[in-house]
Formats: C-alpha cells, structure tokens, sequence
C-alpha cells in the first residue's frame, strides 16, 4: 500500500513549482504598478480623483466572479485584491496624482514640523503639489519667519503647548494667508487661532496617527473658524488626497471626541490596569485566550506603548470628560452590582438596552469583527 504521503524529494520539487509560480505573480503585479504609473498621470492630467468607488466594485466583482470560475473561494481573492487596489491608490498618490491640475501651489509652513504627524502633514501637502518648508527648534527655518512668508501654516506641536505656540506666531501670519492646526481638542485652539492673529482660521483633527500606513479613507475632521474660502480649499486638498472629510463646529467635535477618544482611552486604560493589578501573568492567561479577547490585548497593550503625554492632554484637556468618565464609572458599577446579585433578568434588559442601541450596526460589527477575527487567527497561529 503505497502511502499518500509526499516524500521530502517529491515535496521540494512541488514548493520549487510555487516558487516559480510566486515569481511569476510578482512579476505581473509589477507590470501592473507600470500600468499604474501611467494611470496616475493621466488622472493628473485630467483632474480626476485617485479613488473611484464604483470601478473597485466593479473590479472586486469581476475578480470574484472570475475566482469562482476557476474554483477559488471568492472570499479570499476579494481580500487580496483589496489590498492590492489600496497599494495602486497609495502609488498614484506618491507620484502626485492627487493634486487638482487647477490648484495654484502654495506656500506651506509646518511649524512643528519635525514631529510624526508635522512630517506626515507635510508629505500630504508636498504629494499635492504644494511648497513646504518645515520650521522646528531645530531646523534652519525660524518659525516666525516661517510663517510670514507662508499662504498656509499649520500648527502641529504637543497639544500642551498649542496654544502658547499659537499666541507666539499667530501675529506673524498674514491676513491673507491660512492659519491651521492638527489638535485633539478643538475650541480652545481656535479661539486663541482668532485672537492672535487676523489670518483666516481653520481646526482640523486628522483621526489618524503618523504610523498609518495609508491616508486614503482616513478620517480627518474640519472645523470652519474664519475664511470660507480657505476652508473650502482646504477641504478640497484633504479631499484630493483620499482623506474622508467630516465638518463639524469646535463645540460639536469636542462633544464627539469625548465618546470617541476619552471614554475609549479611559476603557482601554481602565482594562490594561486592572489586568496589571490581578497579579496573573499576561502569558499564563494567553494560554487560555479566545480571538476576541487576544484583540483586546493587542488594542491595550499597542495603547500603552504609547507616549502618555499624547493620552494624558487628549483625556485631560476635553470639556467633557468628566461627564462621559462620570457615565463609565456608573455603568461599570450598575453592572457589578447585577453580577453580584446573579440577577439574570436585569442582565438581560442590560443586554436588550444596547442591543436596541447599537441597532443595525451589530449586524455590521459581526460581519467586520469575524473578518478581522479570521485574519488574526491566521497571523497568530502555529
């Protein structure tokens, strides 16, 4: 009875095939990268925004509709194409194709500008066409000079020293020139934005850090001070970049930021400290884990390897953290207290309160939540 299993000779010659095979898959996604080349400079050309929605889905249909012709699960092939559409994106983006063919360059100041996120915002305006000279402690480039010499300049310093850096250069701002900033908190940086300089004034929020691997479909929040018509330039070139734009009054970020920002902070935080404190090694109880708790893990620790003096001014510094720390602490003790009775029915109301809450989104959150599941288990397993 001869055996099934393959010989280490047998085997060899087999992976040598995948080799070649491998070889030949990136040669063609470098044939398609020149392809993009050109694709990029023809949307230059014509003005045409790098990312058009209905030609991927158009794209991952074809693509999966062709995988289930040839016996692949379309699932997989969806996900690899995803990733290959989002690496064309960012290469078109790199060889300036976002930038509107009607736009003049400006002239753009980053103070602040070698810091992560004030090299990452001069990069965005640099891909876009524009003239940036970034001015920093360091740098040759003095940041009052800097910045008036500058059309636009854009404020990216700790958010401790925001307002003391807007009051030294706000008045050397031109009246006609566009005063910005990329803080977590919105109001108290475009009130001294207003009051030190007489420039238009625009807050912005990038919901992103410096390591993201790709600014398209990143979030960035844009709060009108003063200047509609640098506003809507700006806009304009966030959008270009394949930023997703979301306007909002300083109030009403402020307001927002303090569910999406504190109270995740404050949970994420709550969780790691607590899980310090039990005295149970983290491995020992690695041992045990399930996926969804591995990515509470990873969420908790990736947040304390954190700077805290980033967390600890976002947290600290928003109008309304008392009030949403204030609702944590009263749901967290409400619920101790129904587990401590082993009162199921009260559990269960809990349960149908935010499920009414989250509403169809559950649906959704299963549906992502498994996929990103999936992903994990394969990265983490073996």
């Amino acid at each position: 009875m001869t055996s099934s299993k393959a010989t280490p000779e047998a085997l060899a010659v087999l992976r040598r095939q995948l080799d070649e095979l491998d070889g030949q898959v990136l040669d063609l996604l470098a044939r398609r990268m020149e392809v993009i080349k050109n694709v990029a400079a023809v949307k230059r050309a014509e003005g045409v925004q790098i990312r058009d929605f209905a030609r991927e889905r158009q794209v991952l249909d074809e693509r999966c509709q062709r995988a289930q012709q040839l016996g692949l699960s379309p699932a997989p092939i969806e996900s690899i194409y995803r990733q290959i559409m989002l690496s064309s994106r960012d290469y078109q983006a790199s060889l300036g194709a976002a930038a509107p063919r009607t736009v003049v360059p400006k002239d753009v100041a980053v103070i602040g500008g070698a810091g992560q996120m004030g090299q990452l915002m001069a990069r965005m305006f640099g891909e876009l066409g524009h003239r940036v000279v970034t001015a920093d402690l360091q740098t040759d480039a003095r940041p009052k000079q800097a910045a008036a010499h500058a059309d636009v300049v854009l404020i990216s310093v700790p958010i401790q020293s925001t307002l003391d850096v807007i009051a030294e250069i706000g008045p050397h701002v031109r009246q006609d020139a566009l005063l910005m900033d990329v803080t977590s908190v919105k109001q108290a940086p475009i009130a001294a934005m207003l009051q030190h300089s007489r420039a238009s004034v625009v807050g912005t929020h990038p919901m992103f850090g410096p390591g993201v691997h790709t600014l398209q479909g990143q979030r960035v929040v844009v709060c009108p001070g003063r200047g509609d018509a640098w506003c809507s330039w700006l806009e304009q070139m966030l959008d270009a970049r394949g930023l997703v734009v979301t306007r909002a009054s300083a109030e009403e970020h402020d307001r927002a930021m303090a569910l999406v920002q504190v109270l995740t902070h404050f949970q994420t935080q709550v969780l790691g400290w607590t899980l310090a404190r039990c005295g149970v090694p983290l491995e020992q109880s690695r041992r045990f884990t399930s996926p969804a708790y591995l990515m509470e893990l990873y969420v908790a620790a990736r947040h304390f390897a954190q700077d805290p003096t980033l967390y600890g001014p976002i947290e600290m510094l928003n109008p309304d953290t008392k009030l949403v720390t204030a609702a944590f602490q009263k749901a967290a003790q409400d619920l101790g207290e129904i587990l401590e009775r082993r009162d199921q029915q009260r559990f269960n109301e809990m349960f149908a309160e935010v499920r009414a809450f989250f509403g169809e989104f559950a649906l959704e959150a299963t549906e992502q939540s498994s996929f990103m599941i999936d992903r994990l288990v394969e990265r983490t397993i073996g």
